[in-house]
């Protein structure tokens, strides 16, 4: 950049080193950011996600509250969704008045969570039920007859400070463990959150009773008509998917009670890597992806070949053997140069297009369980601020409210675009939830007008439309 006029350079360089100054004040009118946060906020009442928890809660109050405690609980939701980690992102939309209205204070916010005792939970997640099916009529409910993929897994939440049941973890940190259950909704590329358990962070990953407990709240957060029913012929088809640390036989047994199917991982040991130099070539199969052949690897059905008694009856184990990428290490359950893989399922033939294949390649669709954890913790599972047991529990079911409303939106809002429907939470957030926008007043009405030169402006427009028509 040129500093002085008597610097030597070329004309180029002095027309791309000018830098246009912007002039700022303070003294804007109607401008407001988040915008888009007013979406998951509506989407909060017309669920009636805050009148169902201010019914489960209002027993706690000596009086009528000031702050109605669904409408604190659904603000709490909509701040994680908007990246809220702690109760003061409650402040984001506090700040926010003109758009959003009275919010309660951050002290109110903890005060709310301390009414979430053992008592009131099962009350608050019976109203976020009651909200999934109200989402569900309006548009955000799974195909007729899709089978509902129920997926169960573990992650650690570090503490940086001493909180009750923080412990040492397997991970050689301390925090928690909790089990989460989400429901996999892969035309948005997301998930809703079911149901969660927070768990000491010394809490076993294959705790078949932890899972049981897990099955029942998810099962539970299913509207009706979509639970199984066990002996029903024309029952709802629910499977549970997990990687190898729910294939107990308690789990097994608990999935087959309620009527749920099960695709559990198996652990690779000295049997399967015996049984896989057993298996002719010919009884190989390539396996597939959603858009053809996966290059190099094959699957091999092998429930003759190991005793699998002790299982639920029909339990089907499929292996998986596939060629490492380049640059793997070799670990020593691979042979022959192939990494193993097997999964144990209750799944019948025919049922699954594409046989063993078919099968395999829905069992190794568990791995986006991953993905709705790793955007969880970016919505307020990565560090729970609270040090009571209790409040933490309460905080991790505000967690997977926002989860569940960021879904519904995408589901309801945005199914229709692509590039929204079908973004993670990052790229949702910036893309919809803060969007700037100018609130105007003309004829006794409100409008907020998103700022047209957004990429998006057009598309979150209707999305607030979609959202009010679905409900009409």
């Amino acid at each position: 950049m040129i500093d002085s006029p008597g610097q030597e350079g070329t004309s180029e360089v002095k027309r791309s080193g000018m830098r246009r100054r912007v002039k700022v004040s303070a003294d804007g009118r109607g401008v407001v950011s988040h915008a888009g946060a007013g979406l998951l906020r509506e989407l909060a009442t017309k669920t009636g996600l805050a009148d169902a928890v201010t019914g489960a809660l209002l027993d706690t109050y000596r009086g009528f509250p000031v702050h109605l405690p669904g409408q604190v609980f659904a603000d709490l939701a909509v701040a994680i969704a908007d990246g809220a980690d702690a109760v003061t992102g409650i402040g984001v939309l506090r700040d926010r008045e003109a758009l959003f209205g009275l919010v309660a204070s951050m002290p109110t916010a903890w005060r709310l969570l301390d009414r979430i005792d053992e008592a009131h939970l099962p009350r608050v997640r019976a109203a976020r039920a009651a909200a999934r099916e109200r989402a569900w009529e309006a548009g955000a409910a799974p195909e007729p007859g899709q089978e509902l993929r129920i997926d169960f897994d573990a992650t650690i939440s570090i503490a940086h400070s001493e909180k009750q049941d923080a412990a040492a973890t397997w991970k050689k940190t301390f925090g928690f463990h909790p089990l989460l259950a989400f429901l996999d909704r892969p035309e948005v590329a997301g998930g809703e959150g079911l149901a969660g358990l927070l768990r000491p962070g010394n809490a076993g990953s294959n705790t078949a009773a932890d899972h049981v407990t897990v099955l029942d709240l998810a099962l539970a957060a299913l509207p009706p008509r979509a639970r199984p029913r066990p002996g029903d012929p024309d029952s709802p088809r629910v499977l549970a998917r997990s990687d190898s640390a729910g294939a107990t036989h308690l789990f097994a047994a608990a999935c087959r009670k309620r009527g749920v199917g099960f695709s559990f991982g198996f652990p690779v040991d000295e049997r399967i890597q015996h049984i896989v130099g057993l298996i002719p070539d010919e009884c190989w199969h390539p396996a597939t992806e959603d858009d053809g052949l996966r290059d190099g690897a094959w699957v091999a059905e092998a429930t003759g070949m190991i005793d699998l008694s002790s299982w639920p009856e029909g339990s089907r184990l499929i292996l998986r053997k596939e060629r490492p990428h380049p640059g793997a290490q070799l670990t020593f359950t691979d042979v022959d140069g192939h990494r193993i893989t097997a999964f144990l399922t209750d799944t019948g033939r025919g049922v699954i297009p594409g046989q063993v294949a078919g099968l395999e390649l829905r069992h190794r669709q568990h791995a986006r369980a991953g993905d709705r954890i790793r955007q969880a913790k970016a919505s307020g599972l990565r560090n729970l601020p609270c040090r009571g047991r209790e409040e933490n529990s309460a905080w991790l079911e505000a967690v997977l409210a926002a989860a569940d409303l960021v879904c519904w939106a995408k589901l309801i809002c945005f199914a229709h675009v692509p590039s929204l429907a079908r973004c993670e939470i990052a790229a949702f957030r910036y893309r919809v939830l803060h969007a700037a926008a100018q609130l105007t007043r003309s004829a006794r009405q409100v409008c907020l007008k998103i700022d047209r030169t957004w990429r998006w402006a057009a598309q979150i427009a209707a999305g607030f439309h979609r959202l009010r028509a679905a409900f009409a």
